[in-house]
């Protein structure tokens, strides 16, 4: 069992709930333009999420006050993670790849434009010249059944290598 506190107000998250599932999210660092385009999908579809019956986690290799201002309005709990514990726990470590893979080229060109249009009208802000862990975090995808049995795991590939909504939604069928 993993007790992590959210950033946006303290409050303690379990990973695995008792109750419902749990999609744990190891993102990349606070402000990435792609994980912030992929959460975005997640906050348009959170109550598709929540009558699923599942918790959303996302996770950040970032210091709490890296992340508190790019998570505010987040409706799901934000985790701090600048040490890595949970990214070693699932396998999610840094590599070139995740930048250099050419997959992930129009994620990168669509993400940083999203951000810096968001960025303009006063909606998003920059993330770190020198982010807490880098720029080369792969993402990974966790999902937990009740109770705490790993129902399945994804290692991305690339930054841009991560279970969608209804993936999600799928897996958690």
């Amino acid at each position: 069992m993993l007790s992590l506190t959210a950033v946006q107000d303290g409050t303690p998250v379990a990973v695995p709930d008792p109750v419902r599932i749990v999609h744990l999210q190891l993102r990349r660092f606070a402000g990435c333009p792609i994980c912030h385009l992929h959460l975005r999908s997640f906050v348009r579809r959170h109550d598709d999420l929540e009558s699923a019956g599942i918790l959303e986690v996302v996770v950040f290799h970032s210091t709490a006050d890296e992340l508190r201002p790019h998570v505010t309005d987040l409706p799901f709990p934000a985790i701090a993670d600048p040490e890595r514990h949970l990214y070693r726990r699932f396998g999610a470590e840094p590599s070139a790849r995740s930048l250099l893979d050419p997959r992930v080229y129009p994620s990168v060109v669509r993400a940083v434009t999203v951000g810096t249009v968001a960025f303009l009208r006063g909606r998003a802000k920059l993330p770190s010249r020198k982010p807490t862990g880098g720029r080369l975090g792969l993402p990974a995808d966790v999902l937990f059944a009740p109770g705490g049995d790993i129902m399945a795991r994804k290692t991305g590939t690339h930054a841009d290598d991560q279970w969608s909504v209804d993936e999600v939604l799928e897996l958690a069928r």
